[in-house]
Parts: C-alpha cells; structure tokens; sequence
C-alpha cells in the first residue's frame, strides 16, 4: 500500500507539472468577463450579416410577434400622398425629410451625410431662435418651424435646399502620424417661406441605429442618476447632467433619455415625433400637420385623416422599436481587443461610456425585464467642446452637451448600412476620427488616446469594433 500511494503521488506530480503553463506566458494572458459578449444580455441575437440589426428579442408573446410584424411592415413601406386607396398609409407630409422610417434608418441602422445633389439620407436640421419654450423647449423658427424639409408633396414647395461643402483638416499624433478630419460646411438656399430668422440656430443630425432601445426605456432612473455628476463634485473633470424633458402624455417634465441630445423621455413621444418631423404623419399625440403660417400651400393640402396614423397601428411600430435586439459582440475574446478594452477604461472613455447597466420592470414587455446589458452609455448630457458645438439649447442641454452615444452595435454598422459615419451630423468617417473629435470633458480622453502608441491605439479601435 505505501508503494502505491508513493507511486500515486509520484503520478500525480508528473501529470500537475505537466499540465501547468509556461508561467512567462500565463502572466500576459487577459481573460474576458463571463458573458461580456451578450451585450443585450439574455436577448442577445447573434447575426454580424447586413441583417445584423434587424431581429426581434427572443421571448415575445404570440400576439407580440404577430404586432412586431406589423410594426415592422409600417416601419419600412413608404407612406403615400392623400387622398389614396392606400388609405392605410396616406397622408405623407405636405413637408417631409422621408417617405418611411426606413427612409432614415436604413435596414434598423444609421443615417450619414447626403452626397453632393442627393436629398438627405437618414439627415435632418432643427432649427430654432432664441429664447426657450413653456417648458424649456426650444423655440422653433417663424417661418420654418423646428426642423427643415427638404422634400414637399406635389404642388408644395420643400422649405430649402441644404447642401454640405466637406473640408479637410490636418493633424498629427504624438508619435507623427499623420491624421485627417472632415470638417463640414453647412449651406442653406432657395429658402421657399421668405427669409429665416437672421438668428436661426443650426443642429444637423443623422439618425441613429434602433437596436436595443426597449431596454434602455427601461433602466431605472437611480442607475443613470448614480452618475450625474453636473457640477464635478469629484474633480475628475466628467459631469454627467441629466437632461429633463416635456413629456406630452404625462404633462410632466421627465428625464431624456432618447435623441442625441436626449430630449426624449420615452419611444412613443420618440416615435410620435419622428412621425411628425421627419415623413409629416399626424398622430394623437402631435395631432397638427408641421405647418407654420407662413407656409399656406402646406396648411392647405389635404390629409389622411385625423391622425394620420392610429394609435393601434402606432403602438405596433413602438412595440417593433422596443423588441429590437442587440447583436452579440464579435472577437471579444481576442487578446488585442481585451487589451483595447484594458486601455478604453484607463483613459477614461468609460467614465462616460459606462459599460454595465441592469434593466427594471416592464409590464408591457416582460421579457425586457432584469436582464445585464452592455450599451457603452450613461445616458447622461456631456460637454464635447467647440468642434462639436451646435449652439443650440434643447431642454437643458447647452449648445454643446450630447448625450453618450451607446456603442454596442457600432462595430456593424458598415456592414448593416455601407457606411461608417459617426456622430451627431455623421462627420466622423471612422471610428478613429470620432474619437479625436471628442473635447470639452472628453479632452483629457482624446490626448491620452493621442499618446499611446500606433498598437496601443489598434488595440482600442479593435476593442470597439467588437462591440
């Protein structure tokens, strides 16, 4: 028996030692989080195809599928001039920027920039004059309201003309390198309602990829506001401001949540006002053609109805952007992406792009409920600098705080939409020109980015373009 054991633990030795790793190259590994690649969490769809952004969660009620797929069918066919016998779907503008929602989101995805001579694609302007609303809104211009249309139905003239001339800037990193941003030149012409206010003020914005919004409806308002930090108490040189908003159902000022610069407290307001603004569709909330008193042809022209669009049928179109999923990240386990994430936190991207939030209760959505996601947002307002400054107050949002862009799905978008413009009025043309365009809170970010090496940097931009 004592043989036995000592050729036991003999064995056992052998088999310990040789099963260890070279101890050089253990202590150089990184390891990714359990999950971290479900960045929906238990409703993480896995596609990277152009399709990517277009499946329901999984988990809806039999009655919830067959709404999605109404929803989705409204979503995506274009709406048509009054009177029609497409009485279903008639009614579009006098003014509008689309004919359909997937006019502006383009497979579920993102808008950019129109080309020279192209109307907008997925890009709109609000416009407004000083001053602020009833309710802290901004006040929309005289003659042409809160956002321009460059489109109008037949025998309507479009409000304007909006081309935009690109100039290139130059720049190096640290290291020599050299970089370029594209600066855009905003042109307005052939103004058809006489001359705007001359202190209109400008916001061009491109619209934004739908995945996920149903869960970020529903985190409770402690978990963003754990962050809010408006007047620095912390030194670290981040805000954090929540921006409350006028919600039209409530009677309430809530918190934004929605929109670049969050003045949305929730998708039916979103859903309802993009109606409206964008292809010119009354609804019950918003139940007047955008029409101002100086555009009579507009105010003139028929419609389809009172509203345009039920609520029936548009409370299918929010159920279909509340059941959006999030696709799963790709490569997350990679050492240079889990090495770009290790960087990401340390110069401090995560201080507003905050990776982790766990979701409330939804009663209407069950399936929505208590799941861990990953949207590389906080939700909350933050200085971006001049370079990225409207000047044009929305709520409390100053002329240059933008709400965090969520970043999961960010890595898709050229494949799901043919292009990789970012921010607010798509200027960025990669993912690495949207980072040196961050200033204001994101400064201190951007020039650590800008001094870390060539393979530093690809391992952050790798990390990113997994998520």
């Amino acid at each position: 028996m004592k043989y036995f054991l000592l050729a036991l633990f003999s064995c056992s030795i052998f088999v310990w030692t040789s099963c260890r790793k070279d101890p050089s190259l253990e202590d150089d590994l990184l390891y990714a989080e359990e999950g971290e690649e479900k960045s929906g969490g238990e409703l993480t769809v896995y596609d990277d195809t152009p399709n990517a952004f277009g499946h329901q969660i999984p988990g809806l009620s039999t009655q919830q599928g067959l709404d999605f797929f109404t929803g989705n069918s409204f979503f995506n066919q274009n709406w048509v001039t009054a009177p029609s016998i497409t009485t279903a779907r008639d009614g579009l503008g006098p003014l509008f920027n689309s004919r359909s929602c997937a006019g502006c989101h383009f497979r579920d995805g993102r808008g950019r920039p129109p080309s020279p001579g192209e109307f907008g694609t997925g890009f709109l302007v609000r416009t407004s004059i000083s001053g602020i609303g009833l309710h802290n809104e901004p006040v929309p211009e005289n003659n042409y309201g809160g956002q321009l249309q460059d489109q109008a139905i037949l025998g309507v003239d479009p409000e304007v003309t909006i081309s935009i001339n690109e100039l290139l800037v130059n720049g190096n990193y640290p290291d020599g390198t050299v970089y370029q941003l594209l600066q855009p030149d905003y042109q307005f012409s052939q103004w058809k309602y006489g001359n705007p206010d001359p202190a209109i003020r400008y916001s061009p914005r491109v619209a934004q990829q739908m995945i996920g919004l149903g869960l970020l409806e529903i985190i409770p308002e402690s978990q963003i506001l754990e962050r809010a930090d408006e007047t620095d108490v912390d030194g670290n040189g981040i805000s954090g401001k929540a921006n409350y908003v006028w919600n039209y159902r409530t009677l309430q000022s809530e918190l934004g949540r929605f929109g670049w610069k969050a003045n949305q407290p929730d998708l039916f307001q979103q859903t309802a006002g993009a109606f409206l603004g964008d292809m010119g569709i009354t609804t019950s909330l918003f139940i007047n053609e955008n029409c101002t008193s100086a555009e009579i042809d507009c105010a003139a022209a028929p419609n389809g109805g009172t509203p345009e669009i039920d609520d029936l049928d548009l409370n299918k179109v929010v159920l279909y952007c509340r059941s959006l999923a999030v696709p799963a990240r790709r490569n997350w386990s990679d050492q240079s992406v889990l090495r770009g994430k290790n960087l990401f936190v340390q110069i401090g991207c995560e201080d507003c792009h905050r990776m982790n939030f766990t979701t409330g209760i939804s009663v209407d959505i069950p399936v929505l409920s208590l799941q861990k996601i990953h949207p590389y947002s906080d939700l909350l307002l933050h200085d971006m600098g001049p370079g990225l400054a409207d000047g044009r107050n929305d709520f409390l949002a100053s002329g240059s705080e933008w709400r965090t862009q969520p970043l999961w799905g960010i890595g898709l978008i050229e494949i799901v939409n043919g292009h990789s413009r970012l921010l607010h009025d798509g200027r960025a043309r990669s993912i690495e020109e949207a980072i040196l365009w961050h200033g204001g809170e994101a400064q201190l970010s951007n020039t650590k980015f800008k001094q870390l090496t060539l393979s530093q940097r690809e391992d952050v931009l790798n990390f990113i373009r997994s998520l």
